[in-house]
C-alpha cells in the first residue's frame, strides 16, 4: 500500500512540475518588465489551485 501511495505522489509531482514549467514559460514570454516577470513566477506557482477552484465552482461541488 505504501509503495502505491509513493508512486502516485511521484506521478502527481511530475505532472505538477511539467505544468509549472509550461506556465512559467508562458508567463515569462508575456512579461514586459522585471516586475511582471516576478508576478508571472508567482502566478505559475498558484495557477493549479485557481484552476481546481474554478472547476469545482463550475461543477457546483
Amino acid at each position: 500500500m505504501n509503495d502505491k501511495i509513493r508512486n502516485m505522489n511521484s506521478q502527481t509531482s511530475a505532472i505538477y512540475g511539467m505544468a509549472f514549467i509550461g506556465a512559467l514559460i508562458y508567463f515569462m514570454q508575456h512579461a514586459t518588465s522585471f516586475g511582471t516577470g516576478v508576478l508571472g513566477f508567482f502566478k505559475a506557482l498558484v495557477w493549479p489551485a485557481v484552476l481546481v477552484y474554478k472547476l469545482l465552482e463550475f461543477l457546483k461541488m
